[in-house]
């Protein structure tokens, strides 16, 4: 129903009586033929719970006219009435329709079923409407529109053919010339092209009489036969990718340009993209309506909402980050990582004491005869202790006491438990090295780094971020910086330490491409966690009639699984020709063969500096003997 609550010079009325305002005249008792007709083809195409928005003219005609289309609402439903005053000095009529519009929308929007009704028999009137109707989004496809006129045919279809709001709204015009009453409506796709058609027609004998082949409303983009629809949309794959031939011709491939396929297949259309340069030029076409739609996937964002509508949500296009993989950093401490702290403390600590302890229990005993290193003394000891934890060697002389036997016993049993230990593990570490850690989440990439990369569009989300409430977005906001393209973004991350922002199904595509070794590394990762989830769906222009059918059709693709379908093989055929190249550039390596992985420098040179340090002990002892000999 209407809701009841306009301003001064609205005028409210339920069909039986009305309640003028300024400017509106009572309706009374008057009749006519045109209010029956009018009244004819409302009570045959529309539910009755509709409401009326009746916009009229100040001239004699036009008010007599509206007066009995309003004598013929008799469904005990409010109407909402905007009279605009013509040919006085003193009005702009610009300035009414653009104060009336919004308050007639905010109507429609308030109601569930809407007819708006335009009663003027001047072409300029009518004109001036369309213009203000379709800047001010008063009409979409559900409402429908009917103006009631004593134009001549040709001005009908001037008027049809040359005004969005008349020729693609779902619109028809009511002639009442001569008595006669004629519904014509505009068809922009037939097989014969654009035309201008007799819906019906209503005599006061016969009634309301529709054309054979048509209705009153009739549905307009079920059949375009053929037309060249233009859209527009750029590179972004694997959604929408194109490859120029040698003739100049271009292909297109990648998940969108499939399901755009597929509905032109079902809607009988051909395509014409647009070349745009930007996507600020891709929305710019589609905002202007130069463009039917942009088939490429599209984040819903509120300010985009300012500009365009969007079509059924269909994917779900997660926004997220990749950074360059962490390599192995040269750590001369790799001999010391397989042991905590404390072990190499508790380890330490043993062999210093158990010596002593053995050294001690040999003199109590009186066990101090020579071995082969001389006669017993502490530093022997210790270096034949170090032998055995080391698994070199053992005692030169073993003990007779029992008590000394059974300690070292138990020694060279630690000694087997720890280097069997420290061996495993340092076998593990050397083979599978601990990589440094990495961002996964949204506060550590922010924490991590002083830059984030994003493609041209990321202005809007740099924006948005900005207007959040949250620090971390704030804080994104200042970190994001714009640049040509994701490769260059990628490009700089693989060898900067910073990130890129962008579509993670886009990102992989990109690094299966480009940033993958021979051996299957990848020299770049996703993210853990995405940033935003990122609901994606096509821009279409404001209040697009064409809106509901295009849904439906995306919908169905969607819930057929050829979406998901054609993005797993396109990734595929991608990781396909991604090894087919690297055998080409590598013909000597198997990739079926697994070979173990060699240990470089990086995991041995621990090892070396060791033998480098013992090397330099050495000189340093060799020197000082000969300075004492």
């Amino acid at each position: 129903m209407c809701i009841q609550a306009f301003p001064a010079d609205v005028a409210i009325t339920d069909g039986q009586q009305s309640m003028p305002g300024p400017g509106v005249v009572d309706v009374g008792q008057l009749d006519g033929n045109v209010g029956l007709a009018a009244g004819a083809i409302l009570e045959a195409t529309t539910p009755s719970s509709c409401c009326l928005i009746l916009f009229t003219e100040n001239d004699t005609s036009s008010l007599t006219d509206s007066q009995k289309v309003l004598k013929a609402w008799q469904r005990q439903q409010p109407a909402a009435v905007f009279q605009v005053v013509v040919g006085n000095k003193d009005t702009n009529v610009t300035q009414s329709f653009s104060q009336l519009i919004p308050r007639a929308r905010h109507v429609r929007r308030l109601s569930r079923c809407t007819v708006v009704m335009v009663v003027s028999h001047n072409p300029s009137f009518l004109g001036d409407f369309a213009e203000w109707s379709l800047r001010g989004r008063l009409l979409v496809w559900a409402s429908r529109l009917m103006v009631v006129t004593r134009l001549t045919l040709p001005e009908i279809s001037t008027l049809l053919s040359t005004h969005f709001t008349f020729s693609m709204m779902n619109a028809i015009f009511l002639n009442s010339l001569r008595g006669r009453f004629q519904v014509f409506s505009h068809l922009p796709y037939t097989a014969m092209g654009p035309r201008v058609v007799q819906a019906g027609y209503w005599t006061p004998t016969v009634g309301l009489t529709v054309t054979e082949g048509h209705s009153i409303f009739q549905e307009k983009f079920s059949n375009f036969y053929g037309a060249r629809l233009n859209v527009t949309a750029l590179p972004y794959g694997p959604y929408w990718e194109e490859r120029h031939e040698s003739d100049n011709a271009t292909n297109y491939s990648g998940t969108d340009y499939l399901t755009l396929a597929a509905i032109a297949t079902s809607l009988n259309f051909t395509v014409h993209v647009l070349p745009t340069s930007s996507w600020t030029e891709v929305m710019r076409f589609v905002a202007e309506r130069k463009a039917f739609f942009a088939p490429v996937i599209h984040t819903v964002l509120a300010q985009r909402l300012e500009k365009i509508d969007f079509s059924v949500v269909y994917e779900m296009s997660p926004i997220g980050f990749s950074m360059a993989t962490p390599t192995l950093e040269a750590r001369w401490q790799a001999l010391y990582y397989p042991l905590s702290n404390i072990v190499w403390a508790a380890t330490l600590l043993a062999l210093l004491l158990v010596p002593i302890c053995f050294y001690i229990l040999m003199k109590k005993i009186g066990d101090t005869s020579e071995g082969r290193s001389g006669k017993l003394g502490v530093a022997s000891v210790f270096l034949d202790m170090m032998g055995m934890l080391l698994g070199q060697s053992l005692l030169h002389h073993m003990p007779n006491t029992s008590s000394s036997r059974i300690l070292v016993t138990a020694w060279l049993v630690f000694a087997v438990i720890l280097g069997s230990a420290y061996s495993g593990n340092l076998t593990a570490s050397l083979t599978l090295p601990k990589y440094p850690a990495r961002p996964e989440t949204l506060p550590q990439l922010v924490d991590a780094v002083d830059r984030i990369t994003m493609p041209p569009y990321g202005e809007e989300f740099r924006n948005y971020f900005a207007k959040s409430g949250s620090p971390v977005f704030q804080k994104l906001a200042r970190l994001i910086d714009i640049v040509p393209s994701l490769l260059e973004g990628q490009l700089q991350a693989s060898k900067l330490d910073q990130g890129h922002l962008d579509n993670q199904r886009y990102q992989r595509l990109s690094i299966a491409e480009t940033f993958t070794q021979p051996d299957g590394r990848e020299l770049l990762y996703i993210g853990r966690e995405s940033i935003m989830p990122g609901e994606a769906a096509w821009p279409l222009p404001h209040d697009a009639p064409y809106a509901s059918v295009i849904n439906r059709l995306l919908m169905a693709v969607n819930e057929g699984g050829l979406y998901e379908h054609w993005g797993d093989e396109l990734l595929f055929k991608v990781k396909q020709k991604s090894r087919t190249m690297h055998k080409l550039s590598h013909p000597d390596q198997d990739p079926t063969v697994d070979s173990p992985p060699s240990l470089t420098i990086i995991h041995m040179q621990g090892a070396f500096m060791v033998l480098i340090l013992g090397c330099g002990l050495a000189v340093l002892a060799f020197t000082g003997e000969v300075l004492l000999v």
